[in-house]
C-alpha cells in the first residue's frame, strides 16, 4: 500500500488534515505562551523540558496543560 499524497486525498479529507494542522499549531503556540508567562515555581519539572514536549504533536501541549502546570491552593490563607 502506498502513502497518499496531498493530491489524492479528496476535499473533506484535505479539510480535515488542515484543521488538525491549525488544532495542533494553536494548541503548541497557547502552550508556549503560558509557560513563557509561568514562574518556574509553578511548573511540575524543569519550564525547558515542557518547552520541549510540545514539539511531540498535540499529546505534548495537552500533557503540558494535564500536568505540567501546578494547581493553585484554592484554600484561603488565614
Amino acid at each position: 500500500m502506498r502513502k497518499k499524497s496531498w493530491g489524492d486525498l479528496s476535499n473533506p479529507q484535505r479539510g480535515w488534515v488542515v484543521i488538525g494542522a491549525v488544532v495542533q499549531v494553536g494548541l503548541q503556540l497557547v502552550a508556549l505562551r503560558d509557560l513563557r508567562h509561568r514562574r518556574p515555581e509553578e511548573l511540575n519539572g524543569p519550564g525547558w523540558a515542557w518547552a520541549c514536549a510540545t514539539f511531540v504533536n498535540t499529546v505534548g501541549p495537552l500533557a503540558y496543560f494535564v500536568f505540567g502546570r501546578r494547581r493553585p491552593n484554592l484554600l484561603p490563607l488565614d
